[in-house]
C-alpha cells in the first residue's frame, strides 16, 4: 500500500469510528435527557397540594399535565385511549409521550425492564408493581415523589395514590427504575 492509500484509508477509518460513537452516543442521550417543561402555576398548586409537597417540588410540567388531562380516565383492560385504559398502557404512554421512550406495552414484560430498588430508593418516574389477585406482577404505576404514585385503577380509573394505602401496599411487590 503506498503513502496515499495508506493516509486515505487512515481517514476513512476514523470518519467511521466517529460516525459509529456519535451514533451510539446520541441514542444514548435522547432516551437519558428529555427535554423538563416547567409545570403551569395551576398543575404546580394542584399536585403539590394532593401529595403534600411544595410547589416548586413539582418541576415535570410535561409529567403532570398529563396525569391532569388524563386523570379519571375510566379503566378499561388492553385500553389505550382516553375512553377507557389499563395501568400497563398509562405507563406505557407516560413513558412514550412525557420521557420520549419507548417501553414495552405489557406489565409482564414492564417488570423485566426494571433495575429494582428499594422503596426508600424510588425517584419519579420509577415503576411500581402490584400483585393484585394471587398474580405476579399484575399492576403497575408509576411513582412520582412523597409516596405518591399515579395508576389506572380499576375502580376510580387515573389517578394517585399513597403508596402506603393500607389497601393496596399489602399487595405492593417491587419497584425500580426503567433500564
Amino acid at each position: 500500500m503506498n503513502k496515499k492509500h495508506h493516509i486515505f484509508f487512515c481517514i476513512i477509518v476514523s470518519i467511521l469510528v466517529v460516525l459509529s460513537s456519535c451514533k451510539s452516543k446520541k441514542n444514548t442521550l435522547k432516551n437519558a435527557n428529555y427535554k423538563i417543561e416547567k409545570p403551569s402555576n395551576k398543575i404546580a398548586a394542584k399536585y403539590a397540594e394532593e401529595m403534600d409537597v411544595s410547589k416548586s417540588d413539582i418541576k415535570n410540567g410535561k409529567l403532570y399535565e398529563f396525569i391532569d388531562d388524563w386523570e379519571g380516565t375510566r379503566y378499561e383492560f388492553g385500553g389505550l385511549t382516553k375512553k377507557g385504559i389499563d395501568c400497563s398502557g398509562l405507563v406505557y404512554l407516560i413513558y412514550q409521550n412525557v420521557y420520549d421512550r419507548q417501553i414495552p406495552r405489557s406489565t409482564s414484560q414492564q417488570v423485566n425492564i426494571i433495575k429494582r430498588k428499594y422503596e426508600n430508593q424510588l425517584k419519579e418516574g420509577d415503576l411500581v408493581f402490584f400483585d393484585f389477585d394471587g398474580k405476579k406482577f399484575s399492576h403497575v404505576g408509576l411513582y412520582l415523589q412523597n409516596g405518591y404514585y399515579v395508576h389506572a385503577s380499576t375502580r376510580k380509573g387515573v389517578m394517585l395514590e399513597k403508596l402506603r394505602n393500607p389497601y393496596t401496599y399489602k399487595y405492593f411487590s417491587r419497584g425500580g427504575s426503567v433500564e
